[in-house]
């Protein structure tokens, strides 16, 4: 699938497509409390698009390892004004929303279309998949164990990446039996996985093409990348670049990022590549 539907339209993937991370939020891993005030918040989403983001995902809670997740509607109360806020800036933006619940999505979608980040594969709330049929939203179908509070006890695999495929399919094949199509694959990097198991799984992104779905890739500045290179989220930037150059030559779609001008140039100097090659 080389493109999703996002209400009226279509997002093409056959170039790598950028996704800004804004974390509207105090405990994120790596920016929490740099935009959990509307001023900022709207200050670094304009930053991220002039950057050349084409999707801007927006997160109401911290999902790092020992997080606790955050009640539908404390999501819906910070979120909404946010959304509004910034569609009456910039009415043609491509949102995500980051949320696990079905009450969150019927909320929002009341007034736009986004995609639908969901990092749990729609394990908290079941009910997901009914409303994401009912309002025709994409989904990103993220694989993970557990919640953040335990999912770090979570990562015995007979095989990560077999293993991985296998619950994918489970439920891809779920969704589409309720006629939800627009669907987006997340290996779910640190979430679950030991960081050996990240860096297999990395090396073997290329298998998930077999679900002929976009795959969208979330490493940046995560522990998997500066715990190796015996540094902090803070200086992990370097490496998240090497990194998603190896996740474009392994076939991910989209990159979700905090540093968009650096995952920009990564994805022209990987389509220059690509040309050469061909």
């Amino acid at each position: 699938m080389s493109q999703i539907r996002i209400g009226e339209r279509l997002l093409d993937l056959r170039t790598p497509k950028v996704m800004g991370i804004l974390n509207y939020t105090s405990d994120s891993f790596f920016d929490g409390g740099q935009y959990n005030r509307p001023e900022t918040a709207l200050s670094q989403v304009t930053k991220m698009l002039a950057q050349g983001a084409d999707i801007i995902d927006l997160g109401s809670f911290s999902s790092k390892p020992g997080a606790k997740l955050l009640e539908p509607q404390e999501q819906i109360n910070r979120l909404e004004p946010l959304v509004k806020s910034i569609l009456a800036t910039y009415p043609e933006v491509i949102l995500s929303i980051d949320t696990y619940s079905s009450q969150v999505v019927r909320a929002l979608a009341r007034f736009t279309n986004f995609i639908v980040n969901d990092i749990s594969g729609y394990s908290v709330d079941p009910d997901l998949p009914i409303a994401l049929a009912e309002t025709n939203l994409p989904y990103v179908l993220m694989h993970a164990r557990g919640r953040p509070e335990n999912m770090s006890e979570l990562t015995q695999y007979e095989d990560v990446t077999g293993d991985i495929i296998k619950a994918l399919s489970a439920k891809v094949r779920a969704l589409r039996n309720m006629g939800i199509v627009d669907i987006i694959l997340d290996p779910g990097f640190g979430f679950a996985k030991t960081s050996g198991q990240n860096y297999q799984l990395l090396r073997q992104l290329a298998v998930f093409g077999i679900f002929d779905l976009p795959v969208m890739v979330g490493l940046s500045r995560k522990s998997m990348i500066y715990k190796v290179l015996e540094g902090t989220a803070e200086t992990a930037l370097n490496g998240t670049t090497a990194l998603h150059m190896v996740a474009l030559m392994n076939g991910a779609s989209i990159l979700r990022v905090h540093d968009v001008k650096e995952a920009r140039e990564t994805i022209k100097l990987w389509t220059r590549l690509s040309e050469v090659n061909e």
